[in-house]
């Protein structure tokens, strides 16, 4: 037997020692996981990314957390725009979106990355339900800015469905759709539900998993890559343009969430294999950790 073969179970017993103060700190707290359509977009294997992902999920409830996952789709609402000749348009990170473009964002987020998630999940065991800002009044909703059509801004979170599918050892997976009192869907940044339904279930974390490895200092550097800031700092990055594009959304759910109570946020790359255990259940992470 090989040197590297007979220390292979000494080094999964380090990880495992190393995971054990985290797994009994955070014992049935609950874990917001923003599951980004760039996380799935941005791999080679896109199967086996959503594979490596519905794992880590998967072994956070089987340790005794309760995750609740929020997912966008972006990419593949894009990809099926473009496969119908239809340009889209973007302002500050977000979709401009008219009434055709709302009904393609519903196909692609309740029809198919939802349902994608939940049986990805559920290959471990009956697991995962599939949910919708629709159900219940979960999300209630309401125009962000005329300029941007049917993108919805978070107006009010009713977690009692949540909390009821949590409370059967269940997991939840969201898909980022809502809509206002009298019915009006609305696409909502996935990014935004995610940090205000994070608030609403008093989470202990909230974890975002896009395509880079966290808030850059300088953004097309991935060596500038900074562990740990605080609100306030995060906040002054937005304001002076260095945190921007799509990671505005990001990065400001992320100072919302720890200002309303959430214990931590951590952003990190999706497309890393089991980058959601690593972060939380490590004692170097691999993302950035965002806290008062």
């Amino acid at each position: 037997m090989s040197t590297d073969a007979r220390s292979r179970p000494a080094d999964v017993a380090a990880v495992l020692v190393e995971a054990l103060p985290y797994i009994r700190r955070f014992a049935s707290a609950i874990v917001v996981v923003k599951f980004g359509g760039a996380a799935l977009a941005g791999t080679s294997d896109p199967g086996l990314a959503l594979v490596s992902f519905a794992e880590d999920v998967v072994l956070l409830r089987s340790v005794g957390l309760a995750p609740v996952v929020v997912h966008g789709g972006g990419p593949q609402i894009a990809e099926l725009l473009g496969r119908l000749g239809i340009a889209s348009e973007f302002r500050d990170g977000l979709r401009v979106t008219d009434a055709e473009t709302l009904e393609i964002a519903r196909m692609v987020l309740v029809g198919k990355v939802n349902s994608e998630i939940v049986s990805a999940i559920n290959v471990h065991g009956p697991l995962a339900v599939g949910l919708s800002g629709f159900d219940a009044n979960l999300l209630r909703a309401g125009v962000r800015d005329e300029g941007l059509g049917f993108v919805g801004d978070v107006h009010a979170v009713d977690p009692t469905l949540i909390h009821g599918v949590l409370a059967q050892g269940l997991i939840p997976v969201v898909a980022t759709m809502g809509s206002d009192a009298g019915g009006q869907a609305y696409n909502i940044n996935a990014d935004t539900v995610a940090g205000a339904l994070a608030a609403a279930l008093d989470a202990a974390k909230l974890v975002v998993l896009t395509d880079v490895d966290g808030i850059r200092a300088n953004p097309a550097d991935p060596e500038t890559t900074i562990p740990r800031l605080s609100a306030d700092e995060l906040e002054a990055m937005l304001a002076s343009g260095a945190a921007s594009g799509g990671m505005a959304p990001k990065a400001a759910a992320c100072v919302a969430a720890v200002r309303a109570g959430v214990g931590a946020a951590h952003l990190l790359d999706g497309r890393v294999a089991h980058a959601v255990l690593l972060e939380l259940f490590t004692d170097s992470g691999v993302g950035t950790m965002v806290t008062l």
